[in-house]
């Protein structure tokens, strides 16, 4: 099969894994060779200021022994197969950064023949391309079941190694991949967290630098294609990057293909929104100090889809509300819907010189359409609602007057929200 084809079909077989975005790594080039990994990370994304980063994204082998009932490349399914050489993966990299297309690789794999040959394959392919000088970034998919020197090995040459622990619960993984193991995973991403650890630890005592994955390890979660709760899938990941620590867990909305009696309709909508509700979640977990515990309880095991996780969190607690702007501490500042990280360091700031109004809020970005139903500015309330959950949370998804009810959650109205809150999260304001 000529080359051409190869990277048509396996190209297009790797795209239903989504943990590949990446950040951190400082790997630097060296005389004599091409390539370096930025610490800005390279994604299949837009970044903040306005760069479009690209990395060769395929799969080494879309023949696999599995018969995974989710997976698009099962042993059982019907399509055309395809396998790269160690060295045409590498002089497509080479040849794809010289001709400024990509950033970097990458790469994961179908499992050919057994765990360790197909991790055999790959560690070829990313060692080549280190001996050819190559410092551009490299993401490897880790293969469960794989050896754990094989596993440790590939650290040593690439900046980001992910496991897909794929479900939330072992139950879900035994009936959808009955040949993959739970501990098959989980010991990986366990190896890997150690090494890194260790890696850190000889930084700070030799002078002479080993790099073991400077930019971490990932993993991914399918979301809709097994039972498991919103709160099941919170706390996995909050235990998972308290335990292995994570750089990302990636969420991916399962899209149903093709009928199978174990998995959603054909006919079902992907669960963008709920996938969407997840990596919000997962930002509050990382970066605003919540636990999952606090986000959703037995009561209510699942993510309101009208409302982002703050809100939906800050409705629950209601009795909490509001709370002075000019008082309370940062990391209360940050439970405060409409106001994030950016703009709580703001107010800490000019609280030291003023008491702050609410026009003062306004240049300073805070989302007041969220804020302002929560907060006080030196006693007063701007929120133009009486303080009762239901009546906030009916301004906060916009509601029709004339007709009396809430407006569909798939009507234009509801998509101007969640681009607005997409802006407002790059604007600090989640």
């Amino acid at each position: 099969m000529e080359l051409h084809r190869k990277l048509k079909i396996l190209s297009d077989a790797a795209k239903y894994d989504v943990s590949c975005s990446s950040s951190g790594s400082k790997r630097k080039n060296t005389p004599g060779g091409m390539g370096n990994a930025s610490q800005a990370g390279i994604c299949h994304s837009w970044t903040e200021d306005g760069r479009c980063v690209s990395l060769l994204k395929i799969l080494y082998s879309n023949a696999c022994i599995y018969d995974c009932v989710y997976c698009t490349n099962r042993r059982s399914k019907d399509r055309e197969r395809a396998t790269f050489t160690p060295r045409e993966v590498v002089e497509l990299t080479l040849n794809f950064y010289k001709r400024n297309y990509i950033e970097g690789l990458f790469l994961s794999s179908g499992v050919l023949k057994n765990p360790d040959y197909t991790m055999e394959q790959m560690i070829e392919v990313v060692k080549k391309l280190r001996e050819t000088n190559f410092n551009g970034y490299i993401h490897l998919k880790g293969i469960p079941g794989a050896d754990p020197f094989l596993v440790h090995k590939a650290g040593e040459y690439v900046d980001r190694m992910s496991v897909n622990i794929e479900f939330p619960s072992e139950k879900s993984l035994l009936l959808l991949a009955p040949q993959k193991e739970r501990r098959g995973i989980l010991q990986p991403m366990n190896l890997l967290e150690r090494g890194i650890r260790e890696n850190r630890e000889e930084h700070r005592s030799l002078s002479q630098k080993r790099s073991f994955l400077p930019a971490g390890q990932s993993t991914q979660l399918i979301v809709g294609a097994s039972p498991e709760n919103d709160r099941t899938i919170i706390r996995l990941t909050e235990g998972l990057y308290h335990k292995y620590q994570l750089k990302r867990v990636y969420y991916s909305a399962y899209i149903p293909t093709e009928e199978h009696s174990l998995l959603p309709s054909i006919q079902s909508k992907p669960p963008l929104l709920r996938e969407h509700r997840l990596y919000q979640a997962d930002w509050l977990l990382r970066f605003y100090g919540f636990k999952a515990e606090e986000l959703l309880g037995e009561s209510n095991p699942n993510f309101d889809l009208n409302l982002d996780p703050k809100c939906f969190w800050a409705l629950q607690n209601f009795e909490r509300f509001p709370m002075e702007i000019n008082l309370v501490s940062y990391d209360v500042l940050l439970r405060i819907p409409g106001i994030g990280v950016r703009s709580a360091m703001k107010i800490l700031r000019a609280r030291k010189i003023k008491k702050l109004s609410f026009e003062d809020l306004k240049k300073m970005g805070v989302v007041l359409k969220r804020a302002k139903y929560f907060i006080l500015c030196n006693g007063k309330y701007h929120g133009g609602v009486s303080l009762y959950p239901d009546n906030v949370r009916a301004q906060l998804l916009g509601f029709n007057k004339n007709q009396g009810v809430q407006l569909s959650i798939f009507d234009q109205q509801h998509q101007r929200i969640l681009k607005e809150e997409e802006k407002s999260k790059v604007m600090g304001g989640f």
